[in-house]
């Protein structure tokens, strides 16, 4: 023990401190150095990142569009003035049936809902075995009809042409009528540059039809970021949408008709086939009664509490019911700046 004290033990412990000393105090300045470098790039990173969000949302928030299952109806596709004329025209033009009872818009009146307020009415008189779904946003789905048996505009026109329940035609007939007609070919030339054929034909139906969007409905707005446009009932309704599994089948830009589903999953909703549908939109909903595919639901509270039962098996109670019905009454939108309305407004 006397030695650990002698002076040259003193030195030596003296040395190994020195040492020590010398080799951790240099270790601690480096730490804190880069230390000091982490914190300022961090800084300067987090400063970049901060006014890279700036710039790119004036508003330092990310969009409820960007944040929600359903988006806004996109303004209509620029296109050509005179093919969306003749589209027009076209579209009411009672030669498009073979006896020249009906057109296109005898069942989907642009007046009121893009559709006819119920089953369109055959030839002899007898219903035709499904609703009629609007032709509002119908450029919006992925397939068309209550089957999504038509990939697109141009062949759902020619499948309503042959059908038998409606036009009972087809596009070569129409043509023979129309190349007959000095004005309508007149007016094909000065859209197309040619007489009426078959691929003019249906271009500019087509072209007229996937104009026939309804933007502008009170929730669109609130998805913009007005969020005075709904009430907090309305709102509420959305969320009970959404926390229910409304939202599973019915989102994206049209709030469905970009899917299919089997119709009753826990309990019949409507009787007989198709027991797999394409799923309807619900963009201008509250308009576009009776519901469900053979029309058998009056009215939209009505179809609500089926649709819960038979796809969710839930039972709503009737402030759900009203809560539900209030938000989906502002997916109504506007067709050339008016609201639109139901079929017996």
């Amino acid at each position: 023990m006397t030695r650990l004290w002698s002076p040259a033990s003193r030195g030596w412990q003296h040395l190994e401190i020195a040492s020590a000393r010398g080799l951790v105090v240099p270790a601690i300045l480096r730490a804190r150095r880069r230390s000091l470098w982490i914190c300022v790039t961090l800084l300067l990173l987090t400063s970049g990142a901060a006014a890279q969000s700036l710039d790119s949302d004036p508003s330092g928030a990310k969009s409820l569009a960007d944040q929600e299952p359903i988006t806004p109806i996109p303004p209509p596709p620029e296109a050509d003035p005179q093919k969306l004329a003749l589209g027009e025209r076209l579209f009411g033009d009672h030669r498009l049936s073979a006896d020249g009872k009906l057109a296109c818009s005898s069942c989907h009146d642009l007046r009121t809902n893009g559709a006819s307020g119920g089953h369109t009415v055959a030839h002899d008189g007898s219903k035709a075995p499904f609703d009629t779904l609007t032709v509002f946003n119908a450029a919006l789905s992925f397939r068309l009809n209550w089957e999504g048996n038509s990939a697109d505009l141009g062949a759902h026109t020619e499948s309503s042409l042959k059908n038998p329940v409606n036009m009972r035609t087809s596009v070569d007939e129409v043509l023979r009528k129309l190349n007959a007609d000095p004005q309508m070919v007149q007016q094909f030339h000065a859209a197309y540059g040619r007489a009426p054929d078959r691929t003019s034909f249906l271009d500019a139906l087509v072209t007229f039809e996937s104009s026939l969007l309804t933007p502008g409905s009170r929730f669109d707005r609130w998805l913009g970021g007005e969020a005075s446009a709904l009430s907090p009932q309305e709102l509420g309704g959305y969320q009970l949408f959404k926390a229910l599994g409304c939202s599973s089948c019915h989102q994206g830009v049209n709030i469905g008709g970009n899917l299919f589903e089997r119709q009753g999953v826990f309990r019949p909703l409507v009787p007989g086939k198709p027991e797999i549908v394409r799923v309807p939109s619900l963009r201008n909903v509250a308009t576009t009664a009776p519901y469900f595919h053979d029309g058998s639901a009056p009215t939209l509270e009505e179809a609500v509490r089926k649709m819960a039962a038979a796809q969710l098996d839930r039972t709503l109670t009737d402030q759900q019911v009203e809560s539900l019905v209030a938000f989906l009454k502002t997916l109504t939108g506007t067709y050339r700046g008016v609201a639109v309305v139901g079929a017996s407004q």
